[in-house]
């Protein structure tokens, strides 16, 4: 089955990019891949990302023919895009990575923060954006595998005071160390930058990378469909109507349970619930 593109991520962290993708393009047909068999990626040794990225790609085009990929995962893209526009040279590929360029010039005191995976944060293609684009500038990082665990637990909850605490100490580490932006570098955190905007106040910007990722998706698929919606003017939200496609599937269920809880996710977010793609 051909459609415009598949989302990759570990768990739901992609959904804000495919959410922002639909809103610009309600005509774009998406595939979400949450690759729940191996969650978190932000806690894997490079080669385990790597080889569970090539895994989820396969399995997507096992049974579909995207357009193209986009991986809503800084972890993945950081360490896998290379490997996988080698072994998959017949498919074009979207990497998200952090928004240090967008952040060093838009700084103005030089402090930037990164709110990351472990992962993100140590691997030197990250270390790279920084020498390249913030050499001006200090950069504070802080990798918080347990604030990802927790969106991913409670995205269904919606309650903004858990969400508030639960993001408190990481916006707490940034401002006692004179950060006046921070870059959130896992698409997780997307989901709470509301709160992670409160938290910090008016006089620190926060910012991420949707608009960068989206533009180039929306690029490359007006190369092969005229017709291709317009770009992105501003973030939407993901809680529009859903757009045409197969909707949202997952990597292994481990109980029924765990499926109802998918199954309820894409009922908030207005997605087609897939299953298990195996």
């Amino acid at each position: 089955m051909s459609l415009d593109f598949a989302f990759l991520d570990s768990g739901t962290g992609g959904l804000p990019y495919m959410g922002y993708l639909k809103e610009a393009c309600p005509c774009a047909s998406c595939l979400y891949l949450a690759d729940t068999k191996n969650f978190p990626y932000g806690e894997k040794t490079p080669g385990q990302v790597v080889a569970a990225a090539t895994q989820a790609v396969e399995l997507v085009l096992s049974r579909f023919n995207p357009r193209a990929f986009v991986l809503a995962c800084n972890t993945m893209s950081v360490t896998a895009l290379p490997h996988l526009r080698e072994r998959f040279p017949q498919v074009k590929f979207i990497g998200t990575v952090p928004a240090i360029k967008v952040a060093a010039a838009r700084t103005r005191n030089k402090v930037v923060g990164l709110l990351a995976t472990e992962a993100t944060v140590c691997h030197p293609y990250t270390r790279r954006l920084m020498e390249d684009f913030a050499a001006g500038c200090r950069v504070v990082s802080r990798g918080d595998g347990q604030l990802i665990r927790f969106i991913e637990e409670h995205l269904l909850s919606q309650d903004r005071e858990l969400y508030l605490e639960a993001a408190r100490p990481a916006v707490e580490f940034f401002l006692e160390r004179g950060a006046d932006t921070i870059v959130l570098g896992c698409t997780h955190f997307l989901h709470i930058a509301q709160e992670i905007q409160l938290l910090a106040g008016k006089q620190v910007l926060v910012v991420d990378s949707r608009e960068g990722v989206i533009r180039q998706a929306l690029r490359i698929r007006s190369q092969s469909a005229p017709e291709a919606c317009q770009e992105p003017a501003a973030a939407p939200t993901i809680d529009s109507d859903a757009a045409p496609g197969p909707g949202f599937f997952v990597s292994q269920l481990t109980s029924p349970q765990v499926a109802a809880y998918y199954q309820q996710l894409c009922h908030q977010f207005s997605i087609p619930w897939g299953g298990l793609l195996e």
